[in-house]
Parts: structure tokens; C-alpha cells; sequence
């Protein structure tokens, strides 16, 4: 299958890499003056892995589209509308679109197969994300995970499944796609929460984090039309290790890098969907307190330790809701 994986940060030639192992023919795309392009089309290699001489590198994106059968996506999620706008520029038609970015637009809080189904003919052209855990480190070394594919078209994520799955990556088949894009979102604000905790030395406060932070975003899946279940699954809880834990979680670094008054300059794609998230509990009335705290930490100067007071504080209930 020819596949065109566009987007070469640390997931992006990660996606290449590993479709390239398990016999694709891959290209990986970028933007021309991107440095990250610039290093994997001089030197084939970037700081997490090597690329093979099977890998075809370019950034002309017309050629990129349309040599695929389908095209991976994984940039920053709220650059998505600019680069479907130039992406839809060209024949989409008959294609697969799957999207391994994780977020929710800031300005409209659509969902990401949202906003590329604005630029698409949904009867001719077919949306799926790819969500989950796992780190480049830890695949190019050779230790497997598990991720889930899931899309409205039921016959689009069985045909993913089977060709993406194998021996490092068990893909599971998605039946829940509102849920598996808000959870996989929601996690990278759970990710900077824990790095919060790690800043200010709570490590043990992260085993509730989990609980309660699942539970959070279980309700707001559900309000939006989804399966509360979702947020226990693949896309959020079973993402957590690698986003709470992990030295290599973006997310949880610039948590605690924030406590000490550092500054992260990699992407945490959780920042933008902290205030998306807050937008979206307005929306369908929820109470999200551990992400209105996080919200009001890094957009309301709040100190982390009032924030976590504030929700110590917060009036005594039930653990689970009947409803």
C-alpha cells in the first residue's frame, strides 16, 4: 500500500518508520524550510530514529497526496483547517485520510475529523484517527504496544487494522470515534496535570489523578453524545503510562517544567486543548474541576498549589454518579 505520512516531528517519522517496517511504501512529508524536514531529507535520521533507504523524503505536496492510497496526518492539531485548506487543493477522492494528532480545535472545539470533513466529500474520501500509546524510543527498540484505529466508516478501520497491525503495534478496531478523539485529547491534559504533581514533588497524589481524571472526561464524553467507557479504554486511560510516567511525555514535562519556572519548548499539544476542553464543558454543561484547575494554572496565574487546595476544598460527594 502506498502510504504518505505527512508531518515529520518525533510521531510523524514514527508513523513512517514503522509503516515503512511492516512493508509499505512510505513517504514522509514536510514543510521545506521545517528543520526537522530539513534533517531527515539531508542526514535520514532525527534524534529518535534512522530512516531506511525505502523511505522516500520530499516536501512537494501535490506529488505527496496524490502518489497515496492514504494519507497519514500528524502536525499540531490547531494548524489542521490551514493545512486542510492546502491539502484539499488536490484529488482527495478515493482516499483515506488518518489522523495521529491528538487535540481539540481551540477556536470552534470541533473534533479533528470535524474540521477535515469541512474540506472533504465525505462519500468519496474516508477520515480515521489513530490514537493510543507509545513512544518512537521505545518502538525502535522494539517494545510493542497497543493503539486503536476508529472511524464512521466501518469498512475504513477494519481495512487499517489489518494492514497496520503487527507484531510492535496491536491494533484494536475503534467503535467509539467521539470518544476516541475527546479521550485521546483529554490525556495530554491529564499528561500536564501529572507533570504538575512531579514539579511540586505529589507523585503519589497521581494514582487519583488517574481515577478522577478519567472519570472527568468519561462525562464529558458521554454528554457529547458518546460512550463514557471510551475515556477507560486505549485512547485515555490505557495512554496514560506514557503521558503521566513517562520521562519522554511532552505533556508531563511541561507540567513540571512550569512549576519550576522553565520554559518547554516542544510542543504540548495539551496547553491549547486545556482551554478546548474548558470551552466544551461550558458547552454540555459539565463539571470538569481537575481541568478547569489546570486551566486556570496556565492561562488564570493561579499557583499550583492553591489550584490543588481549591480542589481538596470542593464540596464532599459520592465517588460514582448513577447518572
Amino acid at each position: 500500500m502506498k502510504v504518505s505520512v505527512l508531518g515529520c516531528g518525533r510521531w510523524g517519522s514514527c508513523i513512517a518508520w514503522y509503516l515503512d517496517k511492516i512493508g509499505h511504501e512510505v513517504l514522509s512529508g514536510g514543510l521545506e524550510n521545517a528543520p526537522e524536514y530539513i534533517q531527515l531529507k539531508n542526514e535520514m535520521h532525527n534524534d529518535y530514529l534512522e530512516y531506511p533507504s525505502s523511505i522516500e523524503v520530499s516536501c512537494d505536496l501535490k506529488y505527496s497526496v496524490e502518489r497515496a492510497e492514504v494519507i497519514v496526518i500528524s502536525i499540531s492539531a490547531q494548524h489542521l483547517r490551514e493545512y486542510m485548506a492546502d491539502i484539499s487543493k488536490y484529488d482527495l477522492k478515493g482516499k483515506t485520510l488518518v489522523l495521529c494528532m491528538k487535540g481539540v480545535e481551540v477556536s470552534t472545539g470541533k473534533r479533528l475529523s470535524q474540521v477535515v470533513e469541512e474540506f472533504i466529500d465525505k462519500d468519496k474520501t474516508k477520515v480515521a484517527v489513530w490514537v493510543g500509546p507509545g513512544h518512537p524510543q521505545d518502538y525502535v527498540k522494539g517494545v510493542p504496544n497497543c493503539m486503536v484505529i476508529d472511524s464512521l466508516c466501518e469498512k475504513t478501520k477494519e481495512m487499517l487494522v489489518s494492514e497496520f497491525s503487527s507484531s510492535l503495534i496491536r491494533m484494536y478496531i475503534g467503535t467509539d470515534l467521539i470518544g476516541s478523539e475527546i479521550g485521546a485529547a483529554a490525556k495530554n491534559v491529564i499528561g500536564i496535570v501529572a507533570g504538575l504533581l512531579d514539579g511540586l514533588g505529589y507523585q503519589s497524589l497521581k494514582g487519583a489523578l488517574m481515577a478522577r481524571g478519567a472519570h472527568e472526561i468519561s462525562r464529558l464524553i458521554g454528554k457529547m453524545g458518546g460512550n463514557p467507557l471510551s475515556a477507560y479504554g486505549l485512547c485515555h486511560l490505557g495512554d496514560y503510562e506514557a503521558t503521566l510516567f513517562s520521562k519522554w511525555s511532552h505533556n508531563r514535562m511541561y507540567g513540571e517544567a512550569f512549576v519550576s519556572g522553565n520554559k518547554f519548548e516542544k510542543l504540548a499539544e495539551g496547553v491549547m486543548t486545556t482551554k478546548a476542553l474548558v470551552k466544551l464543558s461550558q458547552e454540555y454543561d459539565v463539571d470538569m474541576p481537575i481541568v478547569r484547575a489546570c486551566y486556570n494554572v496556565l492561562f488564570e496565574d493561579k499557583k499550583v498549589a492553591d489550584a490543588i487546595d481549591e480542589l481538596f476544598d470542593r464540596k464532599v460527594k459520592r465517588e460514582f454518579r448513577i447518572k
